[in-house]
């Protein structure tokens, strides 16, 4: 190739390169309201971004995979935990987390009611961008479980057609992410109770004057305390807020009823 070829190369080269750039640049802004949900900025969307980047969280998480490594990404948070815990974990953090256990604590942000209020709302405006599949691996909050415990990562979609098969890949995949906030170890208590054992312990806690529910079977009681968490609240430090189960009560929207009924099938095994 001549010195001539040459430069004739890189300009020709240089120029429709540019131009692809342009055109996808152009192409992605056009799409940004539609990605985005723009129509769903409100005011308080707004202000949680502020106090977002005022108390410099992406510091330490990640958003649509921007950010630092240090502790969860936070792209899908508000599905995967619900309005009640972000609201009790942002006003203090100890609750649910100990130094001493996990080996790092995220410190108290100092947030008012209203400020949690915002970052919530801008946390949950986040969680439904179309993210075109990014970032690519589940979150999986860590520092959540005990020291020396692997909570390892979502298995794949079940091979079988055996509901219970299909219950515990679903119970691992995200969403509805399950295995996030409940272990099926005995020993090993994440953000709610441990489901360890509850084939055989919700037949005692349907027997127990303590409960209030409509539940009269297994099977009825684990579909009620998926579909309403808040019929009967599990005691325990982190489980509830003002009486109030911190699990969201959004599976009924969420999942299909077959789903619930694989979840159910599932659950009830684990005796």
């Amino acid at each position: 190739m001549t010195r001539r070829q040459t430069r004739l190369f890189f300009v020709a080269g240089t120029t429709i390169f540019t131009i692809v750039f342009i055109a996808l640049t152009i192409d992605s802004h056009r799409q940004f309201g539609r990605l985005t949900h723009e129509e769903n900025l409100t005011e308080s969307v707004v202000a949680g971004k502020h106090v977002w980047h005022r108390k410099n969280c992406i510091n330490c998480h990640t958003l649509l995979g921007e950010g630092a490594y240090y502790a969860p990404d936070l792209t899908k948070i508000t599905q995967h935990r619900g309005e009640a815990y972000l609201r009790q974990f942002l006003k203090d953090p100890s609750r649910f987390y100990s130094e001493e256990r996990h080996g790092r604590l995220m410190p108290n942000p100092q947030l008012s009611d209203d400020n949690i209020s915002d970052v919530i709302a801008f946390l949950e405006w986040v969680s439904h961008i179309d993210n075109q599949g990014w970032p690519p691996r589940p979150i999986v909050v860590s520092a959540a479980s005990p020291q020396g415990i692997v909570l390892g990562t979502p298995e794949p979609a079940a091979a079988s057609n055996d509901p219970v098969a299909l219950g515990e890949a679903l119970f691992r995949q995200s969403p509805p992410a399950c295995y996030t906030c409940h272990s099926v170890q005995q020993t090993a208590v994440l953000v709610g109770p441990s489901l360890a054992g509850i084939g055989a312990r919700a037949a005692l806690i349907i027997a127990s004057a303590e409960y209030k529910g409509t539940a009269r079977t297994v099977e009825a009681y684990l579909r009620e305390s998926i579909l309403t968490p808040s019929a009967f609240v599990v005691s325990g430090p982190t489980f509830s807020a003002g009486g109030q189960s911190i699990m969201p009560a959004v599976y009924d929207q969420m999942l299909k009823p077959d789903q619930i009924d694989t979840l159910v099938a599932y659950l009830a095994t684990l005796k």
